[in-house]
């Protein structure tokens, strides 16, 4: 049977875990507060700024739209439907293009990554093809596909391809050659070498060309969908540009950018757990 023990008169209550806590949490908030607040500050103050230099009438409108009218249209066109609508369209558009390279860019790497004659008929046609001008191209698919939703798509579908490639060959091609060796060791077969050894080891290079490939898309989107766009983000920037309405066509570039900003979000969210294999993944 034991004893309680009452606590000597004279001694000084040791806190608790949960109260030494507090303050280290609240020093944590208060440092990222700061952090944020700083980084804020001047964003902020541009914005400030430019409000102001708009209502003064130092930037007319016909130039460029105030915050304030920027903020309401979005306000408007989210409330009408309209942008969700025409953000559905273009997201799909990015999508099936983005699908086509994907599997043509992985598929041709694969080929001129693991082979040596696949190297010689695959990477010089690719090469000579990557140095060709996006923009001097349009017309050409014009021509040749027409104004229509298949125009919009091969451009966006070519002009992420080759990010794709690119940077899975270069995976394929930097595997550490003592990898290949141990896989040999323990007796993989050569396909049990790609599938065991160099498609995880060129993992890393294959995120990466992602995340350029989905960076291109969307800067593509933007030329595509000046092409008889009747749905789209670049259908909303073309009637704001004939009504000279700049609040409406800073509202899509925004879109634009958050979209971007979204998926590669979403690609490194995807790294994070692909890679935590990795020795050397930094984790949060």
């Amino acid at each position: 049977m034991s004893i309680a023990t009452a606590p000597h008169p004279g001694a000084v209550p040791r806190p608790t875990p949960a109260e030494t806590g507090r303050p280290a949490l609240r020093q944590v908030l208060r440092r990222r507060l700061l952090a944020f607040l700083s980084r804020a500050a001047s964003p902020i103050t541009i914005l400030l700024l430019w409000e102001t230099a708009s209502r003064l009438g130092f930037i007319p409108e016909r130039i460029l739209a105030a915050p304030s009218q920027i903020g309401a249209t979005f306000g408007a066109l989210v409330a009408s439907g309209e942008m969700g609508s025409n953000i559905l369209v273009s997201l799909g558009r990015v999508l099936t293009g983005l699908s086509i390279s994907l599997s043509l860019g992985t598929a041709l790497a694969l080929v001129s990554g693991l082979s040596r004659r696949g190297e010689v008929i695959v990477d010089s046609p690719m090469q000579m093809v990557r140095t060709l001008p996006f923009v001097g191209l349009v017309p050409l698919f014009i021509l040749w596909f027409g104004i229509g939703e298949f125009t919009k798509v091969t451009l966006i579908a070519f002009a992420t391809t080759f990010p794709m490639y690119l940077t899975l060959y270069s995976g394929i091609r930097s595997i550490d050659a003592k990898l290949i060796e141990a896989g040999r060791l323990f007796g993989l077969s050569h396909f049990g070498l790609i599938w065991h050894v160099i498609l995880p080891g060129a993992l890393p290079s294959f995120l990466l060309g992602l995340r350029y490939a989905l960076g291109i898309s969307w800067l593509s989107l933007v030329i595509v969908e000046q092409i008889n766009a009747t749905a789209g983000l670049g259908y909303l920037i073309n009637n704001a540009r004939d009504f000279m309405r700049t609040d409406i066509i800073v509202v899509c570039l925004l879109a634009y950018s958050l979209l971007g900003l979204f998926t590669d979000l979403l690609v490194r969210s995807i790294e994070h757990f692909a890679l935590a294999w990795r020795p050397s993944f930094i984790k949060d």
